[in-house]
Parts: structure tokens; C-alpha cells; sequence
């Protein structure tokens, strides 16, 4: 498992991570970890949307065989 170091975070953006993992009663490091975890996700599923939309949007494409047999 990867480690990472944030390094010259506001003080204001500490605070709010403070606050949602005390608020959700979670260690800071849970909290970070959850909303990492979160976006990556979200981030990886759009990605996915998006191939299978521009896959279907070519579906409909009449391609042409650009290879001829000799």
C-alpha cells in the first residue's frame, strides 16, 4: 500500500477535514483516505461512461475496410 505526504495544505482546508472526520466519526487518515478513494472512483466510472458513449456514437459509422487482400 502507497503512502502519501500533502504538504502545504491550509490551515483552512486542515480544519474542514477536521471537522467531516469528527463530524462522521472517522481518524483524519480514514477521512482522506475516503475521499480519495471516492474521486478516483467517480473518475475511473466517467471515464468508462464516456468510452462506451463514444463507442456507440461509432456504432453507427459505416467503416470502410482499409485493408485489401493481395
Amino acid at each position: 500500500m502507497a503512502t502519501i505526504s500533502i504538504r502545504n495544505l491550509p490551515s483552512e482546508t486542515y480544519d474542514a477535514l477536521k471537522t467531516m472526520a469528527a463530524a462522521s466519526h472517522r481518524s483524519m487518515q480514514e477521512q482522506i483516505r475516503l475521499i480519495l478513494e471516492r474521486e478516483a472512483r467517480i473518475n475511473r466510472n466517467s471515464l468508462i461512461a464516456e468510452a462506451g458513449a463514444r463507442r456507440e456514437r461509432l456504432k453507427v459509422r459505416a467503416l470502410q475496410n482499409t485493408v485489401t487482400d493481395v
